[in-house]
């Protein structure tokens, strides 16, 4: 690939990204306080990391959070492109939980994703299906979710469970740091199932962590029952569902980025030090944590056939997020609370 040095006026710069000129407005204009890297910088970072980001979101529609006054200012979600995008740019109809479609942005090369960092988009939250296959969901999602009080070292603790679980299953799993405090597993799938069955899958091996693990993990949907546990977050997995992308940079002060990691770094590994300003240099001298994900798609038919012992010895489907219809064989949606002090 050939990006083009950038060709400035006072208002704006163009870049050239494989023969497509792409305007960049504000070029100067500071979206990460701590260092000061500017809107350019944040273009460049995403030039320098272009494949590793490409070969994970490359062809997914995805949604934009977008801040256009930088990472500390305010901020908005984007699922459709405006009526002013360029008529290069590839769209695709999504669908929200209550039925609503969008036309979204598809990451058709970097280009497209160059256009969005234009309009104060900082990171990407794909779909887990390829625009071409909408049907097919081809990754498994697995959020590890701190709660308050606890450190990263709870975090590492728990991805090295999440990690024999699936090495027993036969399954090949992949982590990335959130950019935050958190932790996401990913699972490059076979194109055999739908969402609904990526989700009963999620749901099996968060379960079946928890009756391991129960000190550590939960799979718990109701905060007051999750105590001081990791939150496996199943639902990250529910039909329509971004989730945060890799290589994507996080609206911090730091500009932290959700970075690829082998899994032998988990133990050592200084997740607010991957930053835009550190990546790019990690990239080049170690190459892409993730280079063999898409070569190697995974069975689930492991966790399905946990999930259907679950269904089997009596447990309901695990609570979906409120934004969702009511499902099939899933337990009232009230907090355990609230439930005890209702009348019968």
């Amino acid at each position: 690939m050939a990006y083009g040095c950038p060709v400035a006026t006072k208002e704006e710069t163009t870049v050239d990204v494989d023969g497509r000129e792409v305007r960049i407005s504000s070029p100067s204009k500071v979206f990460f306080k701590e260092r000061g890297e500017t809107k350019l910088d944040l273009v460049n970072y995403y030039l320098a990391v272009a494949g590793p980001i490409l070969a994970a979101m490359g062809g997914r529609p995805t949604m934009l959070q977008r801040f256009p006054d930088g990472a500390s200012g305010k901020s908005f979600y984007q699922k459709r492109v405006p009526d002013s995008a360029p008529d290069w740019l590839q769209q695709t109809t999504v669908s929200t939980p209550n039925g609503t479609d969008s036309n979204a942005l598809v990451i058709a090369d970097l280009a497209h994703l160059i256009w969005a960092v234009n309009l104060g988009c900082l990171g990407f939250h794909p779909w887990p299906y390829l625009a071409a296959t909408p049907a097919v969901t081809d990754e498994l999602r697995i959020d590890l979710d701190p709660q308050p009080g606890q450190t990263f070292d709870h975090i590492r603790a728990a991805g090295v469970e999440v990690k024999a679980l699936f090495d027993e299953l036969g399954i090949a799993s992949y982590p990335k740091t959130t950019g935050n405090r958190g932790l996401h597993i990913y699972v490059r799938l076979e194109p055999r199932w739908d969402s609904y069955d990526v989700r009963a899958a999620a749901v099996a091996a968060a379960r079946e962590l928890e009756r391991r693990r129960p000190d550590l993990l939960t799979a718990a949907w109701w905060k007051e029952e999750r105590g001081d546990r990791v939150f496996v977050d199943f639902n990250q997995n529910a039909p329509h569902k971004t989730v945060f992308g890799a290589w994507s940079v996080r609206s911090r002060v730091g500009g932290q980025v959700s970075t690829p990691i082998h899994w032998d770094e988990l133990a050592t590994i200084d997740h607010d030090a991957l930053t835009l300003a550190s990546v790019p240099a990690r990239v080049a001298s170690d190459g892409d944590p993730w280079a063999d994900m898409n070569g190697a798609p995974q069975s689930i038919d492991a966790l399905l056939e946990m999930s259907e012992r679950d269904m089997a010895a009596g447990l309901m489907d695990a609570p979906w997020p409120p934004v969702y219809p009511k499902q099939a064989n899933e337990p009232p949606r009230v907090a355990p609370s609230r439930a005890r002090q209702e009348p019968d």
